[in-house]
């Protein structure tokens, strides 16, 4: 049976990395930004004009502390510290929301600006977190599995929560008052 020799790396001497370092870079990843997504979602609720989208970022606030927790239990199956990692492309997706909060305050199109700066946290998320999952189950660890997917459906229904937000008036208040 022929066996195939991994390239060695070009960026040190140790093994080369697998999807264990994958997996574990992307929970390190996903654990930055949901901390700095709870510190975000903090702004986004006093920022909100409706108290049905206040309430939504509130409700979201509190499952991320859940969801962080989570995290942490990932961690210690996998036997490291939780820490995480800096994210680039959740600091870029929180700058614009925090752009939104800023250019559009008092302006009719603010809760539609934040409902969409929150989706695109949201598909982010979602991302990531399909991404672990798949990847826990191919590393066998059962015990993460149930964690990650659990985080995943609630990400998924905060989407979908947000989407009915905005089919339900935020987006057409925004249109109609703009006029």
């Amino acid at each position: 049976m022929a066996t195939r020799k991994m390239a060695p790396s070009k960026t040190s001497s140790s093994a080369p990395k697998g999807l264990e370092d994958l997996f574990y870079d992307g929970l390190k990843d996903i654990y930055y930004a949901e901390r700095k997504i709870l510190t975000a979602l903090k702004r986004l609720a006093k920022g909100a004009e409706s108290d049905e989208l206040t309430a939504a970022f509130e409700k979201h606030r509190d499952e991320t502390e859940g969801q962080i927790e989570r995290l942490e239990q990932v961690f210690e199956i996998l036997g490291k510290r939780a820490q995480g990692k800096t994210c680039p492309a959740i600091d870029g997706i929180i700058e614009e929301g925090q752009e939104i909060l800023e250019e559009f305050e008092d302006a009719p199109a603010l809760d539609a600006g934040l409902v969409a700066a929150a989706q695109a946290v949201e598909h982010y998320e979602i991302a990531r977190y399909g991404t672990l999952v798949t990847w826990a189950g191919l590393l066998g660890l059962k015990n993460a599995v149930p964690l990650l997917e659990q985080t995943l459906e609630e990400e998924k229904a905060t989407d979908e929560a947000l989407s009915l937000l905005g089919e339900a008036g935020v987006n057409d208040r925004a249109l109609q008052e703009a006029a």
